[in-house]
């Protein structure tokens, strides 16, 4: 497979050992010193996109004009989904998108909704959300944890928003409070908590090291390769 690596932070790196070692080609590594080249980008598959909110969207308009198939794990961008969306089905490219591509993740993100909708007549139990990520990461609270908040809200009519605080004791009735930490060399974790007067139910997700990210990445990458023209997240990927 011929991968073009747009984003060659610590997880583009990653990506790039992972890929090689099984035998598959880089094709480009596109930085910010650099970025003119994604426009020349050729003899590639599927270009895997990990930079900043403000430069994805750019990114991905430039790729699709190439007709080259892309992977995303940037986040912060998603106010502009329905123009992505349209410009890759007017490209006719499939396009990936996900706010983690750990698998563990996904299977708690599963779980938290089944929690969600059990917890949705038993108004003792009041829910809160929280995240821990590295200095380094720039979006809060995390892409993560808005899909964690969003499956809560989908699945428990008692939220009908989140809202990013302090302290859960700050968010009004119908509001789900998020908090986020920034701590050197986390690489995520996400709690959330269903807790009661008499008791307390805790689902935690915690990655130990950026494996899973960028394995998921590209296993994402290499499946995206063979797809129709079309919109794709992990729950495509895992059949979830």
């Amino acid at each position: 497979m011929r991968i073009a690596l747009v984003g060659y932070g610590k997880m583009g790196r990653h990506i790039e050992s992972l890929a090689l070692e099984a035998g598959h080609e880089i094709t480009a590594r596109i930085t910010s010193e650099n970025s003119e080249k994604i426009k020349q980008l050729a003899d590639t598959d599927v270009a895997v996109e990990f930079t900043a909110p403000e430069a994805a969207v750019g990114n991905f308009a430039a790729l699709f004009e190439r007709g080259i198939p892309v992977v995303t794990g940037t986040t912060g961008w998603y106010d502009r989904f329905d123009e992505v969306r349209a410009g890759a089905l007017k490209a006719g490219v499939p396009f990936f998108y996900a706010t983690n591509f750990s698998v563990g993740v996904h299977i708690a993100l599963a779980a938290n909704a089944y929690l969600a909708k059990l917890t949705e007549k038993n108004a003792d139990y009041a829910c809160s959300l929280e995240e821990w990520h590295h200095t380094a990461k720039r979006d809060a609270p995390s892409g993560t944890a808005i899909t964690f908040a969003e499956r809560i809200i989908e699945n428990n009519s008692r939220y009908k928003q989140w809202t990013l605080t302090d302290s859960p004791g700050d968010a009004d009735a119908g509001i789900l409070p998020v908090r986020a930490y920034r701590e050197n060399d986390i690489p995520g974790t996400h709690r959330v908590t269903y807790g009661s007067a008499i008791d307390e139910i805790t689902l935690e997700h915690k990655a130990h090291n950026r494996d899973g990210f960028a394995g998921g990445a590209l296993r994402a990458a290499l499946w995206l390769a063979d797809r129709k023209p079309g919109i794709y997240t992990m729950t495509d990927l895992l059949d979830l």
